[in-house]
């Protein structure tokens, strides 16, 4: 990396170097949740889905993993922490501020999502594609600038997308389509990284270099992130804090040895299993072909 590459990623609000896990919690949120709730409902009508109140803090450098079943509120919490839902009640704050509040130019500079499918509307290359990324940093119409181009390339690399800047993105594979997608978002240079249910269609090699990357990108970039997934096991690896979602509650939030009971996680998923710990601590689930009495 060249010096003015270096000058323009460092530009980015993260620090240059991992901090411990155990000084990670003792720097402020970087977003806060705070009794935030939040109903769809028809006009007029009882609602059909209810967050309830819940509360939890993403910091900088860790990685959140949102769990639970289908239909738990997971995706509606993931919209709350992006801001495109404004709660019912309570807060979500980022430093501070309000993120519904937050204008659309300023909330895509600071939050990057990656949704579940992102629909190409036209064949585009990947670097293009990920260039895509630097718009809410531009002015107006104009073509990409040299500082663009290093973000774009830096991107690239920390996503593992380089050799793939030249493909056509409806070519890829599912793999490959997701790390073009995730150099999207760290081409926005954001404070917060939010990921829904980014291991789907990857087969398990492909999630687990995922999740090391994404563990990698928070610890390196100093990003605060939140995943949603039905991965158990990537989570209790990766993660270094769990909140568990049952039927629109937040039933707790922790470190994976903290919320991985197995009384509660069979009372949440409905199914018989058992939970052991490796020697380094981090539980581990399997499951059994039993039915629940």
């Amino acid at each position: 990396m060249t010096p003015d590459e270096k000058t323009v990623v460092q530009q980015t609000p993260a620090e240059p170097s991992a901090a411990p896990a155990k000084q990670r919690g003792a720097e402020p949120p970087r977003v806060k949740v705070e009794l935030a709730s939040f109903a769809y409902a028809p006009e007029g009508g009882a609602p059909l889905f209810t967050l309830e109140a819940t509360s939890f803090e993403v910091r900088s450098r860790e990685l959140v993993a949102i769990l639970g079943p289908n239909g738990s509120g997971k995706s509606t919490l993931l919209r709350l922490l992006a801001g495109t839902l404004a709660p019912l009640s309570g807060r979500v704050q980022l430093e501070g501020v309000e993120v519904s509040r937050l204008d659309l130019r300023t909330r895509a500079q600071r939050i990057a999502m990656v949704q579940q499918e992102t629909p190409l509307l036209f064949p585009v290359r990947v670097w293009d594609f990920v260039l895509q990324g630097r718009y809410p940093h531009s002015r107006g119409l104009r073509f990409e600038t040299e500082e663009d181009a290093i973000v774009v390339r830096h991107a690239l690399y920390e996503a593992g997308a380089d050799p793939l800047r030249t493909r056509w993105m409806h070519k890829l594979s599912g793999g490959e389509k997701q790390r073009a997608v995730l150099a999207r978002a760290l081409a926005q240079q954001p404070l917060v990284l939010l990921l829904d249910e980014p291991t789907l269609h990857l087969d398990i090699a492909a999630q687990v270099e995922l999740l090391r990357r994404l563990r990698r990108i928070a610890s390196d970039r100093g990003y605060a992130v939140a995943v949603v997934t039905h991965e158990l096991n990537l989570a209790a690896e990766f993660a270094d804090r769990i909140v568990l979602l049952d039927r629109g509650k937040t039933l707790r939030v922790g470190a994976p040895v903290e919320v991985y009971q197995q009384d509660l996680l069979q009372q949440v998923f409905g199914t018989l299993l058992h939970v052991e710990h490796n020697s380094r601590g981090v539980p581990k689930v399997t499951f059994s072909g039993k039915d629940m009495e």
